[in-house]
């Protein structure tokens, strides 16, 4: 990989990680509704890419399905698993967005898989369980569960879109920010009574977060991973994105003061030797995967 490309993609994975941070600071410390923050900064989405609406890719029915899936419902159940979690542990967790798109790869596409990949998924879901395991009680994390179901949202939507052709990134990215708005706006009004006054408290720290999540991390980092994926080959550039749960956990320790023991290390590190195992055997749907994944932190 060349220097300048190496460059951009470490200045990628450390703008997805930056954003890991800042949601939790918004939803958490300044206390904006979650489901407000999601569609407000849908709203943003929507409006720079406008104009990269047309032509929509076809059928439509099934691009509305997978906007849903990835931005709306994945946004609302990651942003809220977020509130109640730490950036690090949501970071690892999300991690099972991996094995589970190539679970779904083999029933929706009919991908065969090998020993490896199937120890690299068995790996994964250890290491994510032991981070989700509520050490005080016999029970699992509330909010991490959560954030699984986002992972699996948006590695659903991720198995689906591969059955589209023609699907250019600015596109997709203007029809996420149009399907999810509407619902994600009626959500927080019925369930996030005063959103419009939290937000309005919280100032110009939430005004740049939006524009951050939005236009850095959105359109930005995102068009720029789908340049270098165009450029190298997928396993190259998934073993690179790995370097996005290490820089949030790093970030969201030194930030945030996440706590980091003994089980989260191991569970960390059982985790991302699983992804790692299954990004290197690779499959037809990863570079979508990792840029949803990453799109929606």
């Amino acid at each position: 990989m060349a220097l300048r490309d190496f460059a951009i993609m470490l200045a990628v994975c450390l703008i997805w990680a930056a954003n890991n941070i800042v949601s939790k600071y918004v939803v958490s410390i300044l206390d904006v509704p979650p489901l407000f923050y999601a569609a407000t900064r849908f709203a943003l989405v929507a409006a720079v890419t406008f104009p990269f609406l047309r032509p929509a890719p076809r059928p439509i029915w099934r691009l509305v399905l997978v906007a849903l899936l990835m931005g709306g419902g994945n946004f609302a159940l990651m942003f809220v698993g977020l509130k109640l979690s730490t950036p690090s542990s949501a970071a690892v967790v999300l991690q099972l967005g991996m094995p589970m798109t190539t679970l779904l790869s083999m029933l929706m596409l009919g991908e065969r898989i090998h020993w490896r990949r199937g120890l690299g998924i068995m790996l994964t879901f250890a290491g994510a369980m032991t981070v989700m395991w509520d050490p005080h009680g016999v029970r699992i994390s509330t909010g991490l569960l959560l954030v699984a179901a986002a992972a699996f949202m948006g590695s659903l939507g991720a198995v689906m879109m591969k059955q589209m052709e023609g699907v250019r990134p600015l596109t997709f990215q203007a029809w996420v920010g149009l399907c999810s708005v509407i619902p994600l706006t009626i959500l927080s009004a019925l369930l996030e009574p005063g959103q419009v006054e939290a937000g309005l408290s919280a100032g110009w720290p939430f005004l740049a977060a939006l524009v951050f999540s939005a236009f850095v991390v959105s359109v930005t980092a995102h068009t720029a991973y789908y340049f270098l994926i165009q450029r190298y080959e997928a396993n190259l550039i998934s073993a690179f994105t790995l370097l996005t749960p290490l820089s949030t956990i790093a970030l969201g320790v030194a930030i945030l003061h996440d706590p980091f023991g003994l089980r989260m290390a191991i569970g960390s590190a059982v985790a991302l030797s699983g992804v790692l195992i299954i990004a290197l055997r690779g499959n037809q749907v990863m570079p979508l995967l990792l840029a949803v994944w990453n799109r929606s932190r």
